[in-house]
């Protein structure tokens, strides 16, 4: 990525970029997506000297393309993994308790078919076994609506065949970036220096083993290296890419499967609940989520074999789901304009090429490379849910290859940077007393940033301009903007829209405000008129990933 060079520096031991400070540490993990950033958390707060080197900004890969559910993955019974449903259950109360400004009990309901290839015992029984499993839980049990109780609920539900419903807790991220951002921001406070847009193109190596990486900074285009005893590949669904570029790649780890998803407006026959329920067309199960003002319809999974940058829904994905929601809500009638964009991302899960991407298993391996590699690590697989206990179990290992004891994991106990408030309606409240701002804007601002909100609202009180709504369609005000990009890591303004205000993921995906944006920045931190030229048009280039497929690019594939 080509930017003008005015005041851009390598943003590492400060969000505020501080230059390159310290070039020594105990591990090193390349990639800042949630296990990433999770390892890194966790080690940097048993003591570790750790570095975070991401080739673009944290959590700009499979992590902000998931479906943002917190779950504990019902449909993993089927494929008999106890474990990993467990380990999921687990996790997912634990976000509830650490991060409940960003993670939060929704209710799933799952629809009774008579057409369906899984029977509605085969489905109570799953529901038993999913409230058995998370025994610690502090949502509700499972219940099971009758047919007139499941139209009641939801009306617009198709009535041929059905039998009923059950109805289920699990969790949501609204925002599966900020989840990231936090856990950067935590193990930052712990001492993580932290270098975004910086390539690893290369591995150190000394005395026969990985002693540290060389780096690009992509937007400056310098090159560095920082050593370490300990490396881990945490880069996703780029771990072969990573091994392959250092030249240590013998032999293939990820088998990605690309995931699609396709936003729309609220229509007519919506749920007011995640529905999860069978295709019609080949028994996967789908679902839509609603999903802050709008809905989100996913997702696919197919093979995908080419670079995960260049992962996009095609027109088949979204024929797909547009057709199994039209069959499940019959007076949905959505078309493909009624689609505002589209957002794609590849699963890293473990390469299997005997079985389909609906079978290969979800739990993640911690690939160790020697003897050939010693001091190298990669991560296969991973969940969003899980991303602490894996990053607990790297860790452990970690300290077992410095020949160290690991001291007790504290990220159980850890509260999340913006949780750390008592009581978020009190602390409202308080924020809408203390400040001159719409009572919508400090609602958004808690729900977005929880406890940091009080941090971005002060920003305005020697520059009350901050306080305006610079986008009508969220709410966003422009302290946000300068907040983030000043205190999270941020280096462009696709950083800043996309990733840790939201505002790209509006329904226009920021370009009605993409202007007054980048004023409101370039006025504040300084940019130059290149420089802010040259922002608005990389944004402009990065969202056409979210561009609706076309009838067209079907015929072309």
């Amino acid at each position: 990525m080509q930017q003008v060079q005015d005041t851009h520096t390598l943003t590492t031991q400060s969000p505020r970029g501080d230059g390159i400070v310290d070039s020594v540490y105990d591990l090193i993990v390349i990639g800042a997506g949630c296990n990433g950033a999770g390892i890194a958390r966790d080690a940097a707060a048993r003591g570790l000297r750790v570095a975070l080197v991401e080739k673009e900004d944290i959590g700009s890969g499979t992590s902000s393309w998931s479906g943002r559910l917190i779950h504990g993955g019902l449909r993993y019974l089927e494929q008999g993994d106890i474990a990993l449903v467990r380990e999921s259950l687990r996790e997912r109360e634990l976000l509830f308790r650490l991060a409940p400004h960003i993670v939060r009990p929704v209710p799933l309901m799952m629809p009774l078919y008579k057409h369906n290839a899984r029977p509605a015992w085969m489905i109570r029984l799953a529901m038993l076994a999913y409230d058995i499993l998370s025994f610690d839980k502090s949502t509700v049990t499972h219940r099971i609506l009758s047919r007139s109780e499941t139209l009641k609920r939801f009306p617009g539900i198709s009535t041929d065949g059905l039998r009923g419903a059950a109805i289920f807790m699990d969790g949501q991220v609204v925002w599966s970036e900020r989840l990231c951002t936090e856990i950067t921001l935590a193990a930052h406070a712990d001492g993580a220096h932290v270098y975004t847009w910086s390539k690893v193109d290369g591995l150190l190596h000394e005395e026969g083993r990985v002693a540290g990486v060389q780096f690009t900074d992509m937007i400056d285009g310098s090159r560095h290296s920082l050593r370490a005893s300990v490396v881990v590949n945490a880069a996703g669904p780029w771990v072969d890419m990573v091994l392959g570029d250092a030249n240590v790649g013998d032999r293939r780890h990820i088998g990605g499967a690309k995931g699609s998803h396709l936003i729309v407006n609220p229509f007519a026959g919506a749920p007011k609940d995640v529905v999860y329920y069978e295709s019609r067309a080949d028994g996967r199960l789908v679902l839509v989520i609603p999903w802050g003002d709008r809905y989100m319809i996913g997702t696919t999974d197919k093979k995908f074999e080419a670079d995960p940058d260049t992962a996009k829904a095609d027109p088949l994905e979204m024929d797909y789901l547009l057709g199994e929601v039209n069959q499940l809500i019959p007076g949905a009638n959505l078309t493909p304009a009624d689609v505002l964009y589209t957002y794609s991302g590849v699963r890293p899960l473990p390469y299997v090429p005997a079985q389909s991407e609906w079978k290969v298993p979800r739990s993640h391996v911690i690939f160790d490379h020697a003897p050939k590699w010693p001091g190298l690590l990669s991560i296969i697989g991973g969940k969003l849910t899980t991303y602490r206990s894996l990053a607990e179990e790297t860790v452990d290992q970690v300290f077992a290859m410095l020949g160290k004891k690991a001291p007790p994991c504290p990220t159980r106990k850890a509260l999340f940077p913006g949780a750390r408030i008592a009581d978020p309606a009190q602390f409202a409240q308080a924020l809408k007393a203390s400040f001159p701002v719409d009572a919508i804007v400090v609602d958004r601002l808690v729900g977005v940033y929880g406890a940091r909100a009080a941090d971005i609202l002060e920003l305005c009180r020697t520059d009350s301009d901050l306080f305006k709504v610079f986008d009508p369609d969220s709410g966003a005000i422009g302290a946000e903007l300068v907040f983030t990009f000043r205190n999270e890591f941020c280096r462009t303004l696709t950083d800043v829209l996309i990733r840790r205000i939201m505002v790209g993921l509006n329904g226009s995906c920021g370009r009605e405000v993409l202007e007054s944006a980048a004023d409101i920045l370039a006025s504040r931190l300084g940019w130059s008129e290149a420089r802010r030229q040259a922002e608005i048009a990389g944004y402009l280039n990065y969202i056409t990933r979210f561009d609706v497929p076309t009838a067209s690019q079907a015929r072309a594939s």
